[in-house]
């Protein structure tokens, strides 16, 4: 497998905004964001500038919300903090794809019923477009979708595996590791290598991902933000 540059995780979405998902990317200035019903993420170079931020802000609608990857204390002036998550960003180390003959490839037809999957188990975030970011895989049972998951950010050399999800009355039966095995072949079979990120008190699953081969590589904090309404005085 040829080298990659892993410097290009430390602003994942920003990495791939210009590199292989730049048909998505909503520009200003250097402000790269997804389309809202694609993903959530808003995305500036490492350490923006005065000017990175006020472009940001043309990016977003005042009274909407954006998730990007700083801490609360790194907002400038009329940027407001709505919510932040600690991740945990992991990568692929020792893992190897395997085949998984009940993994079926989901399609937009199918994403009424991933809704609600993602609904019962909070992945993470997945839009009604979301989709279209890469292939995602499932696993049904008497007709019905009870795990799923694929890939997100897509960056010159690697893949993100996101939307891990296993209906709560099929846990335990290993069909989260089997997904995340389909996923991994395909993956390796265009040689590029695999990462991950999971919220930080999410133990059980950096565990499940140590042993399927994955290690930590750093942690992140993630900020849900909105531009401030200022308030016209007369």
């Amino acid at each position: 497998m040829p080298p990659t540059d892993e410097a290009l995780l430390d602003n994942p979405v920003y990495a791939a905004l210009c590199g292989p998902h730049a048909r998505f990317a909503q520009v200003r200035g250097r402000a790269r964001r997804y389309p809202a019903d694609v993903a959530p993420f808003l995305a500036l170079p490492s350490s923006p500038s005065a000017q990175d931020w006020r472009d940001a802000a043309g990016l977003l609608a005042p009274g909407t919300y954006a998730a990007v990857r700083c801490s609360g204390a790194e907002l400038p002036d009329a940027w407001q903090a709505v919510d932040a998550f600690d991740l945990v960003q992991m990568i692929g180390e020792r893992v190897t794809g395997f085949d998984c003959p009940e993994a079926i490839p989901l399609g937009a037809a199918d994403v009424p019923e991933m809704l609600k999957l993602v609904a019962q188990t909070a992945p993470g975030p997945f839009l009604t477009r979301t989709i279209e970011l890469g292939d995602y895989l499932g696993i049904r049972r008497a007709g019905a979708l009870v795990a799923m998951a694929g890939e997100r950010f897509h960056l010159d050399g690697w893949t993100e595996i996101s939307a891990i999800c296993t209906k709560p009355d099929h846990r335990g039966q290993g069909l989260a590791s089997q997904l995340v095995g389909a996923l991994i072949a395909g993956i390796q079979l265009r040689s590029e290598r695999v990462f991950l990120h999971v919220l930080s008190t999410n133990t059980g699953a950096i565990r499940l991902y140590e042993e399927l081969g994955f290690r930590v590589r750093q942690t992140a904090t993630i900020t849900v933000v909105t531009r401030e309404l200022r308030t016209l005085r007369h």
